[in-house]
């Protein structure tokens, strides 16, 4: 998800969400994220290779999977089938967004009877701006299938 970038501040968004880890970008200082409790990427929490994966790997197959999307009150739900390497990609995505951009309710929903599989990404007042400004790819429409 390009869910991650550069640092974004209240100043940005109003209320900002900028994690949809995708570029590598500044960690925001403990100072600016207590203070102003901004919507912030720390990219140190992942290394150098798992960052690498997470961005260049991971991100653009599953948003190349992407089969809906739907807009939230505070986020965005994103529909995947449900086929075990989907399932295993989606995890570790989300591991990696979760300790990259803390900001974000994360929760991945498996539906019954093999239902699709739908990550939901939401999260404080501010959250969907960031979503939509950082993580374009992940929301935009998806092409007609045929």
């Amino acid at each position: 998800m390009n869910l991650s970038s550069a640092i974004t501040t209240a100043a940005v968004l109003a209320a900002p969400l900028a994690c949809v880890c995708a570029e590598p970008a500044r960690a925001a200082p403990a100072e600016a994220t207590a203070q102003h409790g901004a919507f912030y990427c720390d990219q140190s929490a992942l290394d150098p290779v798992s960052r690498k994966r997470h961005f260049d790997v991971l991100g653009p197959a599953l948003v190349a999977k992407r089969t809906a999307v739907r807009e939230l009150p505070d986020g965005y739900e994103i529909q995947f089938a449900s086929d075990a390497q989907t399932y295993r990609d989606l995890a570790e995505y989300l591991d990696g967004e979760r300790v990259c951009c803390p900001f974000f309710d994360l929760s991945l929903h498996i539906a019954p009877d093999r239902g699709p599989l739908s990550l939901r990404v939401t999260g404080k007042a501010g959250t969907k701006q960031f979503i939509e400004a950082e993580a374009a790819n992940w929301i935009k429409p998806l092409a007609a299938r045929k």
